[in-house]
């Protein structure tokens, strides 16, 4: 978490915990440039909401109900939160995806994002782009896109 809270501010995000209504885990307000997520979150949920309204941050998002904008920050956040080597040790050992996200920390909809965006299949093998670091947004930036 320390980790995606010096990225925000990198970022130049604040970000805000608070009692949201159902069904809100968090949002990115653009206007404010902040991020706020719910009290209620699992350590797991916290970093995983966070991580996608910093990608709705970093693409400079705008609104609500866009899927294109929600696939985008889901391929930010996935990409922030899963060591692609992890990941192919875990998988290469035949854990189920349940086993795999909670192996890294994520939620299930997080690694489904992870395989979708960050994750090539050629002949039965699975490949995956190298992790990014934190001051390599332009190269997140092609991958969302």
């Amino acid at each position: 978490m320390r980790q995606l809270l010096a990225h925000a501010a990198h970022l130049g995000v604040t970000v805000h915990v608070a009692h949201l209504p159902e069904p809100y885990r968090g949002f990115y307000d653009h206007e404010r440039r902040r991020v706020v997520y719910d009290f209620g979150l699992t350590p797991i949920e916290r970093a995983c909401v966070l991580a996608h309204e910093l990608g709705h941050a970093f693409h400079a998002h705008q609104g609500r109900d866009d899927p294109a904008a929600e696939a985008a920050a889901d391929a930010y956040a996935a990409a922030l939160l899963v060591d692609p080597a992890h990941y192919a040790r875990l998988e290469s050992i035949g854990l189920s995806p349940g086993e795999v996200a909670e192996e890294l920390g994520v939620t299930v909809k997080m690694l489904r994002a992870f395989v979708e965006h960050h994750l090539v299949r050629v002949h039965g093998a699975a490949y995956t782009r190298p992790r990014l670091g934190r001051d390599q947004h332009d190269h997140l930036a092609r991958w969302a896109s």
